[in-house]
Order: structure tokens, then sequence, then C-alpha cells
């Protein structure tokens, strides 16, 4: 089901100690987390709310990202929700997530559950049974203990047909501000159901949550080493690191001959423990004559994903004495941090030459070597 999101961010997070959701969590600031994942479970467009001062902030976290945008909030969470509503496009009455920022760890099952829920009522929402003993504070000890009975704390994501959140929002009464969404649309007459929700789904509230929160994402770093080397021949151009560039010599191979991409492509497979390029792409497959080498790029991180592990940094060396590469050594820079959807500081292009040394020094040939580092889930 095609759906869209709103992911709240504009808040001061003061109990957090402030800019909770520009913090690194893990390696990531904690809105890239929420905006990531709603984007892999196939949101089509992702509005992130934010103050008015940090729009440079967003295109800052989420850089390399694509299918989001950021917008201005208000004073209050429903106020930037209603600023998020606005700024969504497409059909009306499709599906919106709005979720918090300050829950980094939502999942696609998550989404996939909230979504079909979703079919014959106004919202879902997830929620888990409360547990423990619930007291009540008096002045000077216990006042009461509390019925637990029925009672579940609620989460976020709350998915809503856009245009029913929207009428619910208009028909609020006003004064006190609402807490979450779902109450909104209660007020309203909305029938909203409880999902059962996920405990990896906290809140990021207190500056301890952020301890908390970095145990669940305990990962294993690995580090993977590639190489790549064709002859030269005829042609006038060569790709390099996704780049075309003009040259008396074309590069020999079954695909493009983009040593650079080949490099990267086994070095991340080979972080993973997965095979090489000839494993997947194998050269005697006539469906590779002339491929581009990003389809190979993209499929390796591809597989990383499917395991739950996300790529960190790379380095790419490219071996030659001809063409120079410092001139378009940014643009392969910013080319692989768009198919990687890395920032561009995580992504390193260099080259050197044999000085005449070597099948590359005798100008016979060019090489690239590369090296990736991912992060896959600790087994079990």
């Amino acid at each position: 089901m095609r759906f869209a999101a709103i992911v709240v961010a504009a808040g001061s997070g003061s109990r957090a100690g402030g800019d909770k959701q520009w913090r690194t969590l893990g390696g990531r600031p904690v809105v890239r987390w929420s905006v990531e994942a709603l984007l892999d479970a196939g949101a089509d467009e992702v509005v992130v709310v934010v103050a008015a001062d940090a729009l440079p902030r967003a295109d800052a976290a989420l850089s390399g990202l694509s299918g989001w945008r950021a917008v201005a909030g208000g004073r209050e969470r429903s106020d930037s929700v209603l600023a998020g509503l606005k700024a969504l496009t497409g059909e009306p009455s499709r599906p919106v997530l709005v979720h918090d920022a300050a829950r980094p760890f939502v999942s696609a099952d998550m989404v996939e559950r909230l979504l079909a829920a979703l079919d014959g009522a106004d919202g879902a929402i997830a929620a888990l049974p409360l547990t423990d003993t619930v007291k009540r504070k008096g002045a000077d000890g216990i006042e009461a203990t509390v019925d637990r009975t029925g009672l579940w704390r609620a989460q976020t994501p709350q998915a809503f047909r856009a245009d029913r959140l929207h009428a619910a929002y208009a028909a609020w009464p006003g004064g006190q501000a609402p807490t979450d969404d779902a109450a909104v649309v209660e007020q309203d007459g909305g029938l909203v159901r409880l999902v059962e929700g996920d405990p990896r789904l906290m809140k990021l509230t207190y500056p301890e949550d952020f301890a908390m929160a970095e145990t669940l994402i305990a990962r294993q770093s690995r580090v993977g080493q590639g190489f790549d080397a064709h002859r030269w021949g005829p042609g006038d151009t060569v790709w390099l690191c996704g780049v075309p560039i003009a040259h008396d010599r074309s590069l020999i191979g079954h695909s493009d001959a983009d040593a650079g991409l080949h490099a990267l492509t086994d070095a991340i497979l080979g972080a993973m423990g997965d095979g090489d390029i000839g494993d997947h792409f194998p050269p005697t497959d006539p469906q590779w004559k002339g491929a581009a080498s990003d389809l190979f790029l993209i499929a390796a991180i591809e597989r990383l994903t499917a395991r739950g592990g996300r790529l960190v940094n790379v380095d790419v060396t490219l071996i030659c004495e001809r063409p120079k590469v410092k001139p378009h050594r940014q643009a392969m820079r910013e080319r692989l941090a768009q198919i990687l959807s890395l920032p561009l500081d995580a992504v390193s292009v260099k080259a050197t030459t044999m000085e005449g040394m070597g099948f590359t020094g005798r100008e016979e040939g060019l090489a690239a070597s590369a090296v990736a580092m991912i992060e896959l889930p600790l087994a079990g």
C-alpha cells in the first residue's frame, strides 16, 4: 500500500539535554533513523517537520537520502503535525503515518501492521499494554493504586487517512493541545484501533535513554577490500566511479568496465562474506553485456540492507597514469554518495600513479582498489 509519512522533529528536547533529534545514535543523527526506516518501508513521501531555524540541520542530517523534504513546524506538536499535513502532496485520502523522531527504531513490520489495521477504521496506533503496577503520587507519598486493566501506552507511528486526520484537527475544540493524533480523531468520533506495539519503539526523553538505545543497536563493524583492473582499448570515454571522462581510449570489459565501481562492489560484498562481483554478475551472462556498473553496486547495497546492515564509509583509489583524476574527483565523490545514500564526508576517492612501473605505468590498463566499512547486527 502506498503511504506518506510525517516525522515530527520540531521539539526542543530539553529533558534529554536539548536537540535530541540531531544527536548521534549509532553513528547517525536520531532523526535519520526514522526517515530512513520509513523510506525503506515504502513511504513515497516523507515530510520532516522541524523548527524554522533548523532547516539547514535537517539537510545535513538527511544528506544522501531522497524522497523527503523538510518544513517548518509550530510551537505545539499539533501545530507541527498540521504543517506536515498541509505539505503533503498526492491523493488526500491516502494513508499517512505520523511518527515522532524521538522514537528511532520503527520497523517495516510495524508499518505494515498499522496500514493493515487502518482498513475499515479511522486510525490505527501502535501501543503496549501496561504491565507495571500503576501508582498515583500525592503531595506526600502514594495517593492511590490505579487499576491498570485495559490501559495501554501509546506509541508512534500512528496511521490515518490524511484527509480524515486533517478534518479531525479542524474540529478540535481548542484549549489544551492534544498529546497525540489519535486523541484528535477520537474526539471527532473516529474509530481508532490498537495494534500491538514494539518495546524497541522507546522514546528518547532523558539522557539515560540514549545509553539504553545504544545497547539496542549493538552491531559488529566489518571491513571489506576490493580490487579490479581492466585493459585499455579503442574508444573515446572511460567510466570511473560512475562518471564518464573524455579520453583517447576506453577500458575493455563485459560491462562498462568501471574499475572503481567494480572494486567497491567487491569490497562491500567481501565485508559481508557474500562472495564477489563475479558470483552475482558473471561475465558469461549476456544480460550484463555493456551494463552500467552502478547496477552492481546498488545490488550489493540492497543485499547489505536485507541483512539489516548499513554502509558506514568507503575509500576508493584509482591507479593510472592517465586520465588525470583530480579534476573529476569531486564529481566522483558526489556520484558515489548519491548511489550509496551516504554523506559526502563518508566517501573518499583518491588517485595515484605507478611512476612508469608495471602494467598501469606502461599504460596497458587501469586498476582500482577499494575499502568499505559496514555494520551488521550481532548474531543472536
